[in-house]
């Protein structure tokens, strides 16, 4: 079934667009690009989750039970979690080989230091994948995965309560366009990174699953050097809001996995 949401996104320009982070010296003062705010179906993928597979189309929804409790107020979690992520990889996308390397956790709250990001993009450009790994890995081990099969790989996961607000939306690969995409600038105080956004246009395939729960994580590709699908996601604003006691808590998880 399919669901009216909104979600935002990035205008082709001639000129380069960018996000500003911390402007003026002012922790979380953020300068976003100019953005449209647009109206999709997206199709929820609840009773249906096997329509997409890894391989395919970049993304795979899987049950996955953990050990943690508390990820938001507990410090002393990563150490377990980066093992389950690395044999939820290992099992379930065929890796051989995984650096689990940043852990965001996001609350739709405006007070909160990470709200869910709402405008459309894919994590990585080309460019932006390759300097990632060489901040990660150093030079010489980037040189040897990049001999190889590897890819960033993100794992999403609802924290403390089920997702009844802005859930993650993703668009089928194979419904871009290869025009559809624009490198954007992040530019920190100290350095810039590149990334990926997403320009409008009515042939784009949204999806989501309905009714996350803690349980349950979305693993999806956000970077390939061989050349399997990456996906263009936001935060969907659904247009039918159920009734939400709670904001959306959520951890993404990011990754490198060498196959």
């Amino acid at each position: 079934m399919r669901h009216p949401a909104t979600v935002n996104y990035h205008i082709q320009s001639a000129e380069r667009q960018c996000f500003q982070f911390d402007v003026d010296g002012i922790t979380g003062n953020i300068i976003p690009p100019e953005l449209v705010k647009t109206s999709i179906q997206a199709e929820d993928l609840r009773d249906n989750s096997s329509t997409v597979n890894f391989d395919v189309d970049g993304i795979t929804f899987e049950k996955s039970a953990t050990k943690i409790k508390d990820f938001i107020h507990s410090t002393d979690w990563e150490d377990t979690y980066n093992a389950e992520i690395r044999n939820l990889l290992i099992d379930k996308i065929g890796a051989k080989d995984v650096i689990v390397f940043d852990h965001t956790i996001r609350i739709d709250d405006p007070d909160s230091p990470r709200t869910p990001a709402r405008n459309v993009h894919n994590d990585y450009s080309k460019m932006g994948a390759e300097e990632r790994l060489i901040d990660i890995l150093g030079k010489q081990k980037a040189s040897q995965f990049s001999e190889g099969h590897y890819g960033f790989v993100n794992v999403w996961r609802p924290i403390e309560d089920i997702i009844r607000s802005s859930p993650l939306g993703f668009i089928r690969p194979s419904s871009i366009e290869a025009e559809d995409w624009m490198n954007i600038d992040l530019i920190y105080p100290d350095e810039v990174r590149e990334i990926l956004g997403v320009a409008a246009n009515s042939n784009h395939e949204w999806f989501y699953q309905s009714h996350m729960t803690p349980e349950e994580v979305a693993i999806f590709n956000v970077f390939d050097n061989k050349g399997l699908p990456y996906l263009g996601h936001s935060a969907l604003d659904m247009e039918i809001p159920e009734k939400v006691l709670s904001p959306r808590k959520s951890l993404e998880s990011r990754t490198i996995v060498r196959y």
